[in-house]
């Protein structure tokens, strides 16, 4: 897989989720965040969609923060 594609699905799953957050900067819900990963690759299983986004702060703290309960939306946008 090239550089911009990660092989493993977890990685596929969190480059969608920060790609999303990019294109929202007010953020997302969870809900909706997990609705538009399942969108994304019907083919991504929605609890392990679920551990991903559950861990997007815990993965990416540098990136990623919650202003407010179940909101996610990357620093940048702060």
């Amino acid at each position: 897989m090239s550089a911009d594609k990660p092989a493993t699905i977890t990685g596929r799953i969190n480059a969608e989720a920060l790609r999303l957050l990019e294109e929202n900067p007010a953020g997302l819900q969870w809900s909706e965040l997990n609705a538009r990963l399942a969108e994304a690759d019907p083919s991504w299983h929605p609890k392990t969609i679920n551990g991903c986004v559950w861990k997007l702060v815990e993965t990416f703290p540098d990136q990623v923060h919650k202003p407010a309960k179940g909101l996610f939306q990357l620093l940048k946008y702060r």
